[in-house]
């Protein structure tokens, strides 16, 4: 719920606290954002970046296959982590403490965020996107989650230092708000798709190839603020119907990019099932200590 993660955020006018009424939220200063009857706040500031958010189709398409738990491997050894750095952090001050939490930017549905804090029962998670479609799912993905709409290539609606776990799962990567909202010993978890991903898919219905330069751009950003820890590849073989099919394609960013009657004519002549393999990279990093 709102309630849990209000404390963690940050009026994104002023950098205010910010205190969370019944319908709304509001900083000393005056900054006003509405609750939505969903349970999520809107923290967007400025004009939306134009394209880059999901659409409904996309969240939706996105809902259907995460579902049915296809890429259930890859939220296992996400929130297997998230737990382990939890478990050996250094504890808190006894008495009133607040809870450990948990910052997934891209959070698209909240399922990985949702199997997160399943793993992790003492903490609590942010949900951030762009997506007011995604958002609004996101709220509701777990008891002790909450949900923010912001620009998550900007400055984030999170106090510094206020997060033990940062999660990026295909979802932009800010190294440096990163750094600033998590605590000296937090873990910034970052899922990339790995070489080999979908192949068997990417020309026959058109999707967006991997960048083969995607890990030498992600260690030049992230180099300056963050110290690779771990690293672990996860291979999902996949046994898909033509819908399963259609719902990968239009889930990601080739959603942007692709005429839906042309994927479902290309989706139409597949023969089922549709073997695949989809291949992620799970990052584990710690903040450099300037």
């Amino acid at each position: 719920m709102l309630a849990d993660v209000a404390p963690f955020l940050c009026c994104p006018v002023c950098g205010g606290d910010l205190r969370l009424d019944v319908r709304e939220v509001r900083c000393p200063a005056g900054h006003t954002f509405d609750v939505a009857r969903q349970g999520y706040v809107s923290l967007l500031t400025g004009a939306r970046p134009h394209g880059s958010a999901d659409t409904a189709a996309m969240v939706a398409a996105r809902e259907r296959f995460l579902g049915h738990g296809h890429y259930a491997p890859l939220a296992d050894t996400v929130s297997g982590l998230a737990a382990d750095s939890l478990a050996a952090a250094s504890p808190g001050p006894p008495g009133g403490a607040t809870p450990p939490l948990v910052v997934d930017t891209g959070v698209g549905t909240g399922r990985y965020l949702g199997a997160m804090l399943d793993r992790c029962p003492t903490a609590v998670g942010l949900g951030l996107d762009l997506s007011t479609y995604a958002v609004r799912r996101a709220a509701r993905a777990h008891p002790r989650a909450g949900a923010a709409v912001c620009d998550v290539w900007g400055a984030w609606p999170v106090r510094s230092a206020a997060a033990s776990v940062v999660v990026g799962v295909f979802a932009p990567r800010n190294a440096e708000e990163s750094r600033r909202v998590l605590c000296p010993d937090g873990l910034l978890l970052l899922v990339t798709p790995a070489r080999g991903h979908l192949a068997a898919l990417v020309p026959r219905v058109g999707m967006l190839d991997v960048d083969p330069r995607k890990d030498e751009r992600l260690a030049t950003l992230l180099s300056p603020h963050f110290h690779r820890e771990r690293r672990e590849e996860v291979t999902v073989p996949l046994r898909l119907s033509r819908a399963d099919v259609e719902s990968l394609v239009m889930m990601g960013p080739s959603a942007h990019h692709l005429d839906v009657d042309e994927v479902t004519g290309r989706v139409a002549e597949l023969d089922e099932p549709v073997d695949v393999t989809a291949a992620f990279t799970v990052s584990a990093y710690r903040p450099r200590h300037r």
